[in-house]
């Protein structure tokens, strides 16, 4: 399965601890194409409906819904957790979640 970076696809995230967020739901692929292109494992962020308006989060529409992506839970999950692709971001939710990465992480 070809896997890119921004695509959303639907992952089983059980089991979790604590305060992980859970269940089969759709993620974020964030690891660039030519990880994905050799590795087993990849890196996401979970999306959920039910969020606040945390720094550390990116809001957007998918499917008709308000969605946000969780950039404070992102984890690497092995490709067997992955169920089905639903769809990629657009080029301005890519740049948002590139801001708060770098946000995050580098600066």
């Amino acid at each position: 399965m070809e896997l890119k970076q921004y695509a959303i696809f639907l992952i089983n995230l059980d089991p979790t601890v604590g305060h992980e967020i859970k269940k089969t739901r759709p993620c974020l692929i964030i690891s660039p194409d030519e990880m994905n292109r050799h590795l087993q494992t990849v890196m996401i962020a979970p999306m959920t409906t039910k969020s606040h308006a945390y720094p550390s989060r990116v809001s957007l529409f998918f499917k008709g819904k308000k969605a946000w992506i969780v950039l404070d839970q992102i984890r690497t999950v092995d490709r067997d957790r992955l169920v089905k692709e639903l769809g990629k971001i657009d080029s301005g939710s890519v740049l948002s979640v590139k801001k708060v990465i770098r946000e995050m992480l580098v600066e």
